[in-house]
């Protein structure tokens, strides 16, 4: 129920309960037979909602710093994902430094193994390419 219809909900009930002296006797028993039926309908207040109820534990009963024989899966579960994260970042920067060197070494290879034509020393693009290359 949003703001608008509890503020139509208030109206009407004080707008009834001002005028319940005047109205009929026919009407205030089918008002009354009404409230009672809504009455046997209402959901329980105490109940939670079941997608929000959460289980509340003491601060000391679990968590990374807690110490028993429970307390290790709640640091596998925290530690674990971030040791994969560490390995796998560690062995992307590897594997691009390893590239690297590959792609240097290849072009080292060329230049020393004379393959390549007297024009492309003198090319200015190409030592650009060198540069950028080197980097």
């Amino acid at each position: 129920m949003n703001a608008k219809e509890r503020d139509f909900a208030y109206k009407v009930r004080h707008a009834l309960n001002d005028n319940l002296d005047r109205l009929p006797d026919p009407v205030a028993g089918r008002l009354a037979a009404a409230r009672r039926a809504a009455l046997t309908r209402r959901k329980p207040e105490s109940a939670p909602l079941p997608a929000l109820s959460a289980r509340r534990r003491p601060a000391a009963a679990g968590g990374f710093f807690s110490h028993g024989p429970a307390a290790w899966p709640g640091r596998i579960g925290l530690v674990f994902p971030a040791i994969v994260l560490a390995l796998g970042l560690t062995g992307i920067y590897h594997q691009a430094k390893l590239q690297r060197l590959i792609d240097l070494a290849e072009i080292e290879a060329l230049v020393l193994a004379d393959e390549l034509p007297l024009s492309a020393y003198a090319d200015h693009g190409f030592n650009a390419f060198l540069a950028k290359r080197a980097e």
